[in-house]
């Protein structure tokens, strides 16, 4: 049985995260690391965090498995360095504090283009989250590059809207790594990282989504 922690549970990858951890019998605990409390029930519980303070030292970091979840884009968040905080900061703290409490799992959402090299400040972030995760020493990581996620938002940007439907009438001709990643299926492949907890660095994209 996996004990899990959640981070970024109140967006789209995230929530799909949570409602399906708490419904796979593989799964213990659920808890959800927040910047806002969200409902409770069942096997889940919500750690309602300031994460530019987060502590060293707390009972529900000894966890088995991590997800994050959490990102935002420059579109939503104007600031560079509140982005940087939210996209690279964060996860990684996350991971450090996770992986000194015991943690031996970790999935990331990361995206597709993801290289610390890259011109794009986002795709730059991602990749270099990436590497850095890979300097903890997480007996098992996941990192899963999803492509234009689909999904209901709370909050959905119109530049949103028009790359899913470009994307989706595109599809027929499209690569699949570059077609619609829905983000319950993005939510699969991380739960099934961090659950079957496979050694070594495991680097996922749509063609490893469900047909």
């Amino acid at each position: 049985m996996t004990k899990l922690l959640v981070v970024g549970a109140t967006g789209l990858v995230g929530s799909c995260v949570v409602e399906q951890a708490l419904a796979d019998v593989r799964i213990s605990q659920v808890i959800a690391l927040t910047r806002r409390p969200i409902a409770t029930r069942g096997r889940l519980e919500n750690i309602v965090i300031d994460f530019s303070n987060m502590p060293d030292q707390a009972d529900w970091w000894s966890v088995d498995g991590v997800v994050s979840a959490l990102g935002t884009t420059r579109a939503t968040t104007r600031s560079r360095s509140d982005y940087r905080s939210i996209d690279y900061e964060y996860p990684l703290a996350i991971a450090r504090h996770a992986r000194d409490h015991g943690a031996t799992r970790f999935a990331l959402t990361s995206s597709l283009g993801a290289n610390p090299g890259s011109r794009f400040a986002y795709t730059r972030t991602k990749g270099e989250l990436e590497v850095e995760l890979q300097k903890l020493g997480f007996p098992s990581l996941t990192i899963v590059r999803p492509s234009v996620l689909q999904g209901d938002r709370e909050h959905q940007r119109a530049d949103e809207r028009a790359a899913q439907i470009i994307a989706g009438f595109l599809a027929p001709i499209l690569p699949r790594r570059l077609r619609i990643s829905p983000a319950s299926a993005v939510a699969a492949l991380l739960i099934n990282g961090v659950v079957q907890g496979l050694q070594g660095v495991h680097l996922r994209s749509n063609k490893d989504m469900p047909r």
